[in-house]
């Protein structure tokens, strides 16, 4: 609201118009083309955008003999010089210096140059900002054609009927190939086989977006496309180049495959248009309409999207795609409570909008839920994979799609089906019924395509950015950020220290639990991308980030992880007996760990101490314990590596802290423990109260520590000016992972702390988006992205759920007793069959919902939908008029909308007298 009442107040607090003003002839030229009188309580000033845009491009030569030119009439430079008095010849150079401005169009007529203006929107003002270079030099042309829409936008709100506003969605034709009462004025094929001539141009609105450093990642570059005369222009004047009726067809494609919609301007009459534009809600001024200042009828087509609730699952594919956030996520199942249904309630349609009834902050506060959330698997899972949606494909059979899918959000599900913590499925709403959906294993049993080199799904590249990109660290975060920047088009190397790559999934979980040539699959698949691994190279001893950046690299994301074992702080650590987690399952993991003898004490409880206690079984110890500080329910490992490592004879004792370890000729032969009373003081802070007096001492023959892990951060700390937090993990912005060098992003352990790889793998992910868009002129780093969280449903608010009777199933695995002295994957898979039950088991609690006034009716859900869950609907049957036919259709519509507002509050004043 700030930014409407600034620039609607520059008009306000002008009262003297300096008399500069009265000779100016640009300002004439402005007020010309607004089709008002200058000076006038209407007219056109020096602080309004009009003239602000043309100021710095438009000298008083050109401005003099354009004010000449007339509106849509043809005129040559003969035509100006005998309506000017001037000499043809300086009319035509003029002419040529205005057309190549944007200020006029230039056409060849039978052999004879013609000029004409046209409105500022569409028209004069993307005409000036497709005018590159003026805009790199005077960012103040973008600048005033975004506030034009500003200005403009209160007072258009609800005075322009459907189907009459200055821009129009077409649907996406695929949208509405089944409706018989389409009309071909609603099909972009209809426009692209009527035109002759075509150009393709760099999209104005997110040109000028760039310039004022508000662009939102979606790239400006070849996605306008102009028909006909516009064509002929744009190509004359280099805005854009001459391409064939089939590359029009291709970039229309290539704009829905990467989520963007289509408009055309809507001043030429019915089924006539001379620009298709490929447009995104987050830079487009004309959808700023519907999405700032809630004016979607200016710019809708006939459709809106309906979902079949029947068919939808709840994916949210739909969300991710829409524009203007008219498609969130709800709940199919019933609520003990009712629940408030989503759509608009207040309208410009019959209320009268106050500046504070727009939204402002449109392109910050998209959501993804409906307030009263969806389905608690995807809201969960750290990487919001659609669950939903590869649990319903898998029931089909549909197992490439559903792969496909999954690694849309994590490129690593084979790994992620062993290592994962499963989360979703500690969330899923049957788990309150009888046992929780096996997502995890359903999606191990997708994932098992990507083991086949022959059936790997391998993304196409999107674009070819030659822009270089380094990754430091191997781990899943930074392959996971390689992995999506290598899709966008980055030429990408990551360096890695080590002889492998892979990080903690390579040299951190052992063999029983994730196998080598699983990882290296999935690996595989990201050098098929085009990424180069540079191994054996640490950045920082071997090479240095100043290096790099000499090498031509833009930036830098670092994912060095936390692979240094914490200490106990007590003498005889250091004894040859005694080794951190982190560097026994390294050996483990290379085979260089001899084979243990006796009995071997682990200490720690998490998921890293199970994995240590289980390979000393396997390595031979006669006896493995394990003791942690914490109680049996509140160990951090997973219960089911809990129950695992009991099924192999590990002992746990719990509640017990290391006092001592005592040595016998340089080896621990003994470690005492003391009795833990607490963990956590009253405030929640990690703070172990012990009683001393209780001890218990175990004679061990080794002694492995699994106490946590810390990140080394100190070589970026002391030279690259990263800021470090006192535990040494690094800073960044919570939303982009950017650092306070500016070039250097981070993510996963080294970032956080240690925490699972999924975690690892969706902050990858995330960091890939905020890299896109630092190495690309004028983007932001956080416009159009989701900064809300994703809700999930109130279980405790649902009401009774009508179920099947269908048991979880369960992978049969190895589970001989010579499996336990193995470091081979004792898991199993689920069959074809079992998973199509499991699948069905799913309750499909999530659900779209479509607010049926916000959607502008683009068709972009549908091409995302695999479950043919939405489908545009045709509510209207308007079409669009010419410009002189536009006002008396305005009139009237005001009126009607004013008279229905005056019954309105007359209605709502007898209802409160009444009460």
């Amino acid at each position: 609201m700030d930014l409407i009442l600034g620039l609607v107040g520059l008009r306000i607090n002008l009262k003297v118009i300096d008399k500069m003003e009265k000779v100016n002839v640009v300002l004439k030229l402005a007020n010309k083309i607004s089709n008002k009188k200058m000076g006038s309580k209407n007219g056109i000033t020096v602080l309004d955008p009009e003239y602000r845009i043309l100021e710095p491009v438009v000298t008083d030569e050109m401005a003099e003999v354009g004010l000449f030119l007339k509106f849509r009439v043809h005129q040559s430079a003969e035509d100006i010089a005998k309506a000017s008095g001037l000499a043809v010849e300086y009319c035509y150079q003029k002419l040529l210096e205005l057309a190549d401005a944007g200020v006029s169009f230039v056409n060849n007529e039978n052999g004879v140059d013609v000029f004409w203006h046209d409105t500022w929107i569409p028209g004069v003002m993307e005409m000036m900002a497709n005018n590159l270079p003026n805009v790199k030099k005077h960012p103040e042309i973008a600048v005033a054609f975004n506030d034009y829409g500003i200005v403009k936008g209160p007072k258009t709100a609800g005075a322009f009927p459907v189907g009459k506003g200055l821009m129009r969605v077409i649907p996406i034709e695929s949208a509405i190939k089944a409706d018989t009462r389409k009309a071909s004025y609603e099909e972009i094929s209809g426009y692209l086989d009527e035109a002759t001539v075509f150009s393709v141009s760099d999209c104005a609105c997110r040109t000028a977006r760039e310039a004022m450093g508000e662009g939102c990642g979606h790239l400006k570059e070849d996605m306008c496309i102009q028909l006909g005369h516009a064509a002929e222009y744009y190509i004359r004047t280099g805005r854009g180049r001459a391409i064939t009726r089939e590359e029009a067809y291709d970039i229309i494609h290539r704009a829905e495959e990467n989520g963007l919609m289509h408009q055309i301007p809507n001043l030429d009459g019915s089924g006539k248009t001379h620009a298709i534009c490929n447009c995104c809600g987050c830079s487009c001024f004309s959808l700023r309409s519907a999405e700032m200042f809630m004016n979607a009828d200016m710019v809708r087509s006939n459709y809106v999207a309906e979902v079949d609730e029947e068919k939808c699952v709840g994916c949210g594919e739909c969300v991710d795609n829409c524009p203007t956030n008219a498609v969130k996520l709800g709940q199919s199942l019933c609520s003990k409570t009712p629940l408030v249904e989503y759509k608009t309630l207040v309208t410009p349609r019959d209320t009268d909008f106050t500046l504070d009834m727009f939204n402002e902050n449109y392109r910050y506060n998209r959501e993804q839920t409906v307030p009263s959330g969806s389905a608690p698997c995807k809201s969960e899972c750290p990487a919001h994979i659609s669950i939903p949606a590869y649990i319903q494909l898998a029931a089909k059979g549909k197992y490439r799609e559903a792969l496909k899918l999954i690694k849309k959000y994590n490129p690593f599900p084979a790994v992620c089906g062993r290592v994962c913590p499963r989360l979703c499925e500690q969330a899923c709403t049957r788990g309150d019924i009888d046992d929780p959906v096996a997502i995890d294993d359903i999606k191990k049993f997708i994932a098992e395509q990507d083991l086949v080199e022959e059936n790997r799904y391998v993304p196409e590249i999107k674009h070819d950015y030659d822009k270089k990109i380094a990754i430091i660290g191997s781990g899943p975060s930074g392959l996971s950020c390689a992995y999506y920047l290598a899709v966008e088009g980055y030429k990408v190397t990551v360096f890695e220290k080590e002889k492998q790559v892979g990080g903690m999934l390579m040299y951190g979980i052992p063999g029983f639990r994730l196998q080598k040539d699983v990882i290296s699959a999935e690996i595989d698949i990201i050098r098929e991308l085009g990424v180069e691994f540079k191994t054996e190279t640490e950045v920082g001893k071997d090479i240095t980030i100043d290096d790099l950046r000499s090498e031509g690299f833009k930036a830098f994301y670092l994912a060095i992880g936390a692979q240094k074992s914490r200490s106990l702080g007590l003498e005889n650590e250091d004894a040859g007996n005694v080794f951190s987690a982190v560097d026994f399952l390294k050996r483990v993991n290379v085979n260089e760990q001899a084979e243990l003898k006796g009995h071997v004490v682990v200490i720690g409880g998490g998921n890293v101490a199970i994995d240590v206690a289980r390979s000393c079984v396997r390595l031979g110890a006669r006896q493995v314990s394990i003791f942690c500080l914490e109680s049996r329910d509140k160990m951090p490992a997973l219960e089911e590596e809990i129950e695992e490592a009991l099924s192999e004879g590990i002992d746990i004792y719990n509640g017990y802290g290391p006092k001592e370890l005592k040595k016998v000729n340089e080896l621990v032969n003994e470690v005492v423990f003391k009795k833990c009373l607490s963990t956590h003081d009253e405030e929640g802070r990690f703070s172990p109260l012990f009683d001393e007096n209780e001890t218990y001492e175990v004679s061990v023959d080794s002694v492995v520590l699994s106490i946590g892990q810390a990140v080394d951060s100190d070589y970026f700390k002391d030279n690259t000016g990263v800021d470090i937090r006192r535990n040494n993990t690094i800073i960044a912005d919570s939303l982009t992972l950017q650092t306070n060098v500016k070039d250097i992003f981070t993510g996963g352990d080294c970032y956080t702390g240690p925490r699972f790889a999924v975690d690892a793998i969706a902050a990858g992910k995330n960091a890939a988006i905020s890299i896109h868009r630092f190495v690309n002129v004028g983007q932001s780093l956080t416009i159009g992205r989701f900064h809300n969280p994703f809700l999930a449903l109130d279980k405790e608010n649902l009401s009774p759920i009508s179920y099947d009777s269908i048991p979880r199933q369960v992978a049969k695995g190895d589970e001989s007793f010579a499996s336990h002295k193995l470091f081979k994957e004792t898991a199993g898979l689920l069959t074809d069959e079992q998973v199509k039950l499991e699948a069905s088991r799913c309750l499909k609690c999530g659900q779209a919902k479509v607010d049926p006034f916000m959607c502008v009716g683009c068709g972009q859900c549908t091409t995302k939908c695999q479950f043919d869950a939405i489908k545009l609907v045709k509510v209207y049957n308007e079409e669009g008029v010419t410009f002189k036919k536009l006002k008396p259709v305005i009139v009237k519509h005001i009126l009607k909308r004013k008279i229905k507002m005056t019954f309105n509050k007359i209605k709502d004043k007898f209802k409160l007298r009444r009460s």
